[in-house]
């Protein structure tokens, strides 16, 4: 497989006998695409334990893949895949709210405001089970809102009340100090959660953000002495610099090294965080590395869905093509119910898994591998004028809302494998 410009091909390096240096090449989505690579090529030659792979299957689900995105988008005109998009649940355009709540701020703390939401939002986002949902009072009229959408629209609004701001003159930030004492009741008032509107995995959602707290204290080079996720901004564009160009990869590459320690899965080598990096016997690579598959599912999530909070704020973003799909149970979901992937033992989806099974993180990888397999297809099936659209554009127009439907029809919106969820993966 090609590796997409500005993707590092972590597969032969001799310093990965160094702990830092194995973790730095883990850190790279070349890894990813590589590894992902190795087990889609083993699980097509019939030797994966859980899955196989067909071709009519992927067949199938390109041409679901591409009915989708043109009845969504008939002119082709596709944004990236991105929290943004949640943020217009409903046809309520949140980004005007916000521009005009920051209309005396300026473009530099304006992006940086922008930043902090989308991290912020983007952390609360895995899977909020079946029965919850956020329910909106906006100009008199209310609208519930369930899943990523009801995420997003929750996590909008307590961004916008301050909820995640140490500062009350300033509640348009978040920052480490507010995040470092958050509880579960303060979270669940932001999320409307009572026993009657349950959401599955609170508590590691506020695990996770308290933890981002102290990972954001610890790079005051990155985050500034408050510990903003928007320092992100003034890390990559600094002030006075020629405001040019960010490539995406240093965005995500700047997410690993300073929030890697924030993942409750503690995986790491010796004693350095690996973040979502999973342990799978057939994944081959050099020194320490051996082993590992790298994943970055919410990472790259969220590189992504900074790429539109730094164009608008007048810094182009290049190398977009460098991330991979992403490893999520929408995607993955779409593989399976479509038969490009099927499992070899059908009992499985009677079983409850975990993150760190087997199973469930080379479903994860093949999900990656499949991906860039199957955006190719779509854009044949849309015709010449998806030649230009990024696998970004693909996800968006999209992977993700086929795989959504998918398992609406199916199984009333639930995934294809029943997995354990801290609120920090899926």
């Amino acid at each position: 497989m090609t590796l997409p410009s500005g993707a590092v091909d972590a597969g032969a390096d001799p310093r990965a006998a160094d702990p830092a240096a194995a973790v730095a090449l883990l850190s790279t989505t070349g890894a990813v695409r590589r590894r992902a690579s190795q087990l889609l090529t083993r699980a097509a030659a019939g030797e994966s334990r859980w899955f196989s792979v067909h071709d009519d299957g992927l067949q199938a689900a390109a041409d679901q893949v591409a009915a989708v995105t043109k009845a969504r988008f008939p002119d082709l005109d596709i944004r990236y895949h991105s929290r943004w998009r949640h943020f217009e649940a409903g046809g309520v355009d949140r980004r005007a709210e916000l521009e005009a709540r920051l209309a005396a701020a300026g473009p530099r703390e304006r992006a940086r405001a922008m930043i902090d939401l989308t991290v912020i939002s983007v952390l609360l986002d895995a899977g909020a089970g079946a029965h919850w949902g956020f329910v909106e009072d906006h100009g008199g009229s209310t609208a519930r809102f369930t899943r990523s959408e009801g995420l997003a629209v929750a996590s909008f609004h307590g961004f916008v009340a301050g909820a995640f701001s140490s500062d009350s003159a300033h509640p348009l930030q978040v920052d480490a100090a507010a995040l470092r004492t958050l509880t579960e009741g303060r979270v669940a008032a932001v999320l409307q959660v009572t026993p009657q509107n349950p959401l599955v995995g609170l508590a590691g959602r506020v695990q996770l953000l308290r933890r981002l707290g102290a990972a954001l204290s610890a790079h005051p080079e990155v985050y500034g002495g408050s510990g903003r996720p928007g320092g992100l901004f003034d890390a990559l564009v600094p002030a006075g610099g020629s405001e040019g160009a960010v490539d995406a990869h240093d965005i995500l590459a700047h997410l690993l090294a300073t929030l890697s320690p924030i993942w409750l899965s503690d995986n790491a080598i010796d004693g350095r965080p690996l973040g979502d990096c999973w342990r799978h016997d057939a994944v081959t690579g050099p020194g320490l590395t051996a082993g590992w598959m790298p994943l970055h599912k919410l990472s790259q999530w969220l590189t992504y869905s900074l790429l539109e909070p730094f164009r608008w704020n007048g810094v182009q973003v290049s190398g977009v093509d460098a991330l991979t799909g992403l490893p999520e149970y929408r995607n993955g979901g779409l593989l399976l119910d479509s038969g490009a992937l099927r499992l070899r033992d059908p009992g499985d989806t009677a079983r409850t898994w975990t993150p760190a099974d087997e199973l469930v993180v080379e479903w994860r990888a093949l999900t990656v591998a499949l991906l860039d397999e199957l955006a190719p297809l779509v854009r044949a099936r849309l015709g010449p004028g998806a030649a230009a659209l990024p696998l970004a554009c693909v996800l968006e127009g999209g992977t993700w809302e086929a795989g959504r439907a998918s398992a609406r029809r199916l199984r009333d919106g639930l995934p294809p494998l029943s997995i354990v969820s801290d609120g920090t993966v899926f």
